[in-house]
């Protein structure tokens, strides 16, 4: 039996064998004859050798070997998958020698500039809300990975457990000394002057995950635990280059805890990033969107066990915090997006229903939507956290949007539209209790830098782009925006009077505007104008409302907008959400106009020289009391570039008169004010400064306006600011002439019917309301006599000027060499 097994197994291998050797060796069938052939003559007619039997037996064993060789592999590979898969999650795959190779080619071209891009914006995102006290301003100048990649899976890779899903985790550890981030420092007082902060070396050890979700579509990654980061610091002057140096105190300890912070925040398990793989790419960066938030219901809310809180205690290192009993009495959900909250109305029971919708604001091309669940107590007073829960949201280069959650046991919940207006529904866990919160999100548009807007209207992929059909960067330099406050909505009201007076702050830049204050109304109508040089870099425009209150004026709310990609022609209507409050919106209307008076200023300057800046500083009012007897001796320090000057002191008074006029030549640098209260004893005390604007004056064109003071609760400054210049060539001909326009003749005939009219009125028994209309309106051609008589003096100017031009020539004409006769 044994023999008859053994025959049978030879023969089926030899079998296979002789079909994988014709297989692969199509030739042989013609071989074999040939080979018989020859080896008939070489054996009967004409002996060769004994060479081609030895020869044919090396060949068979030579194939024989490789076939061996080839089903043992097979044989391996499908025991080892099979281990993999099925039985043996944890074992390690392979080292990643060839991993870390591919990365070490790709590094230097296109992974680092990649990198280093997308982490420069994070950082400066970062830097503009957090430095340490002994830094003023802080720049970054430099940023540079080096050419030194991280190192994948010295130790292999592992497939781990998450839930339902198979995790990849392999080492990460990146110890590089050529990396190159430059940051300028502007020291704060008491220090003075600059330094720079460069970050020379930086390792990073830990264990890294990848999950792919979406059918390969995306991966997920983050590190298991915090990683171990070491960074080198170096300091130097800012004139120089950095060298390592002595270190101020407090900086390198702030760096250190601003990048771990950043990755334990973001990068750190369950906190996923996503990297999407888009089979597209429109190149297009997306720098904001609207985002509509509708929290439907949660479900199965329950206490939690004595040992679920026991772990989270040991886990946390604090209190945990639970339902009190399955009696839930009423709950609601806050939904936070950055520093934009809204809450939605109380329900109860373990299965509440809210059905609450909100517009929510994204500010770049990622977003986090937090649900933080409260829990009322019985009297209604006093309200718990009980917990919270997250869904994050990106944008992808080929126009689709990925929102991603943690599931059920570290588990991840993943959902992809194609385009916006797309409704996505979701169910995501709650951290720390039992439970489930129902969502539905659509994304309603997505804001590009080169203005185009991603419309859920829209047709095809939804890309509005420019008017030409191409993609253009709109330049920054050389435009102005106009911003109109149009009105608000569901603004708070002051919890004590009931009652809100509401008022905007605007801030771009440098520049600050306030709108009127209006009373008692939660739905204002302001219809306010504002105009302000646009500023590259991605400026944003800060929004501030305020309810105005004798006490003290209330903070009820603030927001930022991105004003990228606005192209010329357009405008922009937006409603925008109050970030820190539970409720209010500002309508802005937001479009860019020409600024045809810079183009006129640098001919005309071109053409007659340079001009100008003439401020009258006229009046304040409202002013701070610097004294403890309750004014204060205002004077105002004039400050246009590195050239200073100062009114006189008005003493015992919080509303000054000054009428002082101050004359530079225009360099183009800002303008401020500074005012100052004068003390004989003490240093003189700041009440206020401001920035005068002026690069929007035409040539020769003058404007009267009431700044408010920054840096103090009240106070307005009342000046007037002309841009004086020479008249170009193309006015020069109006000189030497009479009045085209009659200007002089009319002013003269306006004024002359506004006093018949005026004495009218007094005579007729004097109207109040009749007067004061007639003083208005005598008021305004005065002004415009003023105007015009200013006018007038600037053409005699400019004709004295011409007079002695053409005297200087005939002179030099008339005194050329005496004619010589022949």
């Amino acid at each position: 039996m044994v023999k008859k097994k053994l025959k049978k197994l030879y023969g089926r291998d030899a079998r296979e064998f002789f079909n994988q050797v014709m297989v692969e060796q199509p030739l042989l069938p013609f071989l074999i004859p040939l080979g018989l052939f020859a080896w008939f003559v070489e054996r009967w007619v004409v002996p060769f050798s004994n060479w081609v039997p030895l020869a044919a037996a090396v060949w068979a064993t030579i194939q024989y070997g490789r076939f061996k060789r080839r089903t043992t592999v097979e044989d391996l590979n499908k025991r080892w998958k099979h281990l993999i898969l099925n039985t043996a999650p944890t074992t390690p795959i392979e080292p990643c020698e060839w991993l870390n190779k591919l990365l070490l080619e790709v590094w230097p071209n296109y992974m680092e500039p990649k990198l280093s891009k997308r982490f420069q914006s994070t950082v400066e995102r970062r830097l503009k809300n957090r430095k340490p006290k002994l830094i003023d301003k802080i720049e970054l100048q430099e940023f540079s990975l080096g050419s030194c990649p991280p190192t994948l899976g010295d130790q292999g890779m592992r497939w781990i457990t998450s839930g339902d899903q198979q995790v990849m985790r392999l080492g990460f550890d990146w110890n590089s000394h050529e990396m190159s981030v430059m940051f300028l420092a502007k020291l704060a007082k008491p220090l003075m002057g600059a330094c720079r902060i460069v970050i020379n070396s930086i390792h990073i050890k830990g264990d890294l995950l990848l999950l792919p979700i979406l059918d390969g579509e995306a991966i997920l990654y983050s590190f298991e635990s915090t990683p171990e980061v070491r960074i080198g610091v170096a300091f130097g002057s800012g004139g120089s280059q950095a060298i390592p140096g002595m270190e101020l105190p407090g900086v390198s300890t702030w760096l250190v805890k601003l990048l771990t912070e950043t990755i334990g925040k973001t990068m750190v398990e369950p906190r996923r990033l996503c990297f999407s793989l888009p089979s597209v790419d429109l190149r297009k960066r997306a720098v904001g969107g609207v985002l509509s938030v509708t929290v439907v219901s949660a479900s199965n809310l329950c206490k939690s066990t004595a040992n679920d809180i026991g772990n989270r205690q040991s886990s946390n290192g604090g209190a945990a915090y639970g339902i009190a009993d399955n009696k839930v009495s009423q709950t609601f959900v806050e939904v936070e997006v950055g520093n934009l909250m809204r809450k939605t109305s109380t329900s109860k029971g373990l299965n509440p229903t809210w059905n609450s919708t909100f517009n929510m604001v994204l500010h770049g091309d990622t977003g986090i939507v937090k649900f933080l669940l409260y829990e009322l107590d019985s009297d209604g007073v006093k309200f718990n956290y009980l917990t919270s829960c997250e869904i994050k949201v990106k944008y992808v280069l080929d126009g689709s949007t990925i929102f991603w959650a943690i599931g059920h046991k570290s588990g991840v919940v993943a959902k992809h539209t194609e385009h916006c207006g797309q409704e996505v529904g979701m169910v995501v866990p709650f951290e720390d209790i039992n439970g489930e919160l129902t969502v539905s999100l659509v994304l309603k548009e997505w804001q590009f830098s080169d203005g185009s807007v991603t419309l859920s209207n829209s047709l095809g992929n939804g890309l509005q782009s420019s008017f030409d059909g191409s993609i253009k960067l709109q330049s920054t330099t050389g435009r102005r925006l106009r911003a109109r406050v149009v009105e608000g909505r569901a603004l708070t009201a002051n919890s004590k009077s009931g009652k809100c007076d509401p008022y905007v702050k605007l801030q771009y830049g440098k520049a600050l505007y306030r709108t009127k204050t209006l009373s008692h109304t939660v739905r204002p109508v302001w219809n306010d104008k504002f105009e302000f040089d646009e500023i590259s870099g991605g400026e944003y425009l800060k929004i501030k409302c305020y309810n105005a209150d004798m006490f003290g004026d209330e903070s009820i709310g603030s927001a930022r907008v991105n004003l990228e990609g606005l192209l010329d022609g357009a405008s922009r209507d937006v409603w925008v959400p109050l970030e820190k409050v539970d409720a209010g919106e500002i309508r802005l209307e937001i479009e860019p106009i020409k600024n045809d008076h810079n183009n006129s200023m640098q001919s005309s300057s071109s053409k007659a020289g340079a001009g100008w800046i003439e401020l009258v500083v006229i009046e304040a009012r409202d002013l701070v009391a610097a004294d403890l007897r309750g004014t204060s001796d205002p004077y105002v320090r004039v400050q246009y570039g590195n050239k200073k000057k100062r009114t006189k002191v008005i003493y015992k008074t919080l509303s000054p008169q000054w009428s002082q006029t101050f004359e530079f030549p225009e360099t183009g640098e800002p303008l401020v004010l500074h005012v100052k209260d004068h003390n004989a004893v003490l240093p003189t005390a700041s009440i206020g400064h401001c920035t005068v604007e002026y690069s929007m004056l035409s040539p020769n064109q003058s404007a009267e306006k009431w700044i408010p003071l920054q840096g103090v609760k009240s106070g307005e400054i009342h000046v007037k600011i002309a841009r004086r210049v020479s008249v170009p060539d193309s006015e020069k001909k109006n000189i030497l002439g009479t009045d085209p326009s009659g200007k002089g003749h009319k002013i003269s005939t306006q004024m002359r019917d506004s006093l018949k009219k005026f004495t009218g009125l007094i005579d007729d028994g004097g109207d109040p309301e009749a007067l004061a209309l007639a003083v208005t309106e005598m008021e305004g051609i005065q002004g415009e006599q003023e105007e015009y008589i200013e006018t007038l003096e600037r053409e005699k100017a400019m004709l004295l000027h011409k007079i002695h031009e053409l005297g200087s020539e005939i002179i030099r004409t008339s005194s050329g060499p005496p004619r010589t006769r022949y």
